[in-house]
């Protein structure tokens, strides 16, 4: 059942011209930085996929990948 606060105020979505160009391209470049990873962590994790990628192929074992992976 509606409130009546959300009946007094109807939500509608901004109009495109309400919304500055400066500030779209401003909203895209802080989501863009805040779900891309560091370069330096991803190229971590794409070399430990390649690598259990590699040993998968092997044929290698789950216990056999965590002898031979070093503690971190």
């Amino acid at each position: 059942m509606p409130t009546p606060e959300s009946e007094a105020r109807p939500q509608s979505p901004p109009s495109p011209s309400s919304v500055s160009m400066s500030d779209l391209l401003a909203s895209c470049a802080a989501a863009s930085a805040v779900s891309t990873p560091p370069h330096e962590q991803r190229e971590r994790r794409e070399r430990q996929e390649r690598r259990e990628e590699e040993e998968f192929e092997e044929g290698a074992g789950p216990s056999e990948r965590e002898e031979r992976r070093p503690a971190a």
